[in-house]
Protein backbone atom coordinates (compact mmCIF):
# COMPACT_ATOMS: atom_id res chain seq x y z
CA UNK A 1 0.00 0.00 0.00
CA UNK A 2 2.73 2.16 0.87
CA UNK A 3 4.18 2.07 -3.33
CA UNK A 4 0.31 2.78 -4.35
CA UNK A 5 0.28 5.30 -1.86
CA UNK A 6 3.83 7.24 -3.57
CA UNK A 7 2.30 7.10 -6.97
CA UNK A 8 -0.70 8.85 -6.16
CA UNK A 9 1.27 12.02 -4.03
CA UNK A 10 4.44 11.89 -6.48
CA UNK A 11 1.34 12.49 -9.67
CA UNK A 12 0.34 15.08 -7.57
CA UNK A 13 3.00 17.21 -6.42
CA UNK A 14 5.37 19.32 -7.88
CA UNK A 15 8.92 18.34 -5.62
CA UNK A 16 8.28 14.80 -5.58
CA UNK A 17 12.13 14.83 -4.46
CA UNK A 18 10.55 15.84 -0.62
CA UNK A 19 7.93 13.10 -0.13
CA UNK A 20 8.58 11.17 3.22
CA UNK A 21 6.03 8.29 3.71
CA UNK A 22 6.65 6.68 7.38
CA UNK A 23 4.61 3.18 7.79
CA UNK A 24 3.51 2.01 11.23
CA UNK A 25 1.93 -1.36 10.50
CA UNK A 26 0.12 -3.43 13.42
CA UNK A 27 -2.52 -6.39 13.51
CA UNK A 28 -5.48 -4.84 12.00
CA UNK A 29 -4.17 -1.25 10.75
CA UNK A 30 -2.03 0.65 8.98
CA UNK A 31 -0.62 4.27 9.90
CA UNK A 32 0.76 6.52 7.01
CA UNK A 33 2.48 10.04 8.46
CA UNK A 34 2.55 11.63 4.79
CA UNK A 35 5.03 14.32 4.25
CA UNK A 36 5.55 16.84 1.45
CA UNK A 37 6.93 20.21 0.55
CA UNK A 38 5.29 23.15 2.35
CA UNK A 39 4.07 24.68 -1.54
CA UNK A 40 2.21 21.79 -2.47
CA UNK A 41 0.24 20.83 0.32
CA UNK A 42 -2.75 22.36 -0.72
CA UNK A 43 -2.43 20.07 -3.84
CA UNK A 44 -2.98 16.89 -1.99
CA UNK A 45 -5.50 18.21 0.35
CA UNK A 46 -7.45 19.85 -2.70
CA UNK A 47 -10.62 21.76 -2.49
CA UNK A 48 -12.79 21.35 0.72
CA UNK A 49 -10.51 18.03 1.42
CA UNK A 50 -11.83 16.34 -1.67
CA UNK A 51 -8.33 14.87 -2.89
CA UNK A 52 -7.25 13.64 0.40
CA UNK A 53 -10.66 11.79 0.81
CA UNK A 54 -10.15 10.65 -2.45
CA UNK A 55 -6.75 9.22 -1.45
CA UNK A 56 -7.86 7.62 1.73
CA UNK A 57 -10.38 6.57 0.10
CA UNK A 58 -7.98 4.55 -2.58
CA UNK A 59 -6.34 3.35 0.80
CA UNK A 60 -9.30 2.15 2.36
CA UNK A 61 -10.24 0.10 -0.23
CA UNK A 62 -6.82 -1.89 -0.94
CA UNK A 63 -6.36 -2.42 2.98
CA UNK A 64 -9.56 -4.20 2.79
CA UNK A 65 -8.64 -6.82 1.08
CA UNK A 66 -5.84 -7.42 3.80
CA UNK A 67 -9.00 -7.05 6.66
CA UNK A 68 -7.69 -3.99 7.90
CA UNK A 69 -7.81 -0.12 8.37
CA UNK A 70 -6.00 2.70 7.15
CA UNK A 71 -4.65 6.22 8.84
CA UNK A 72 -3.76 8.64 6.66
CA UNK A 73 -2.38 11.46 8.03
CA UNK A 74 0.00 14.71 6.70
CA UNK A 75 2.47 17.03 7.76
CA UNK A 76 4.66 19.57 6.15
CA UNK A 77 8.24 20.25 5.88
Amino acid sequence: MKELLTRIVQAMVDSSDEINIKETDSDHMVMFNLQVAKSDIGKIIGKQGRNIQAIRLILSAAAAKHKKRVVLDIYED
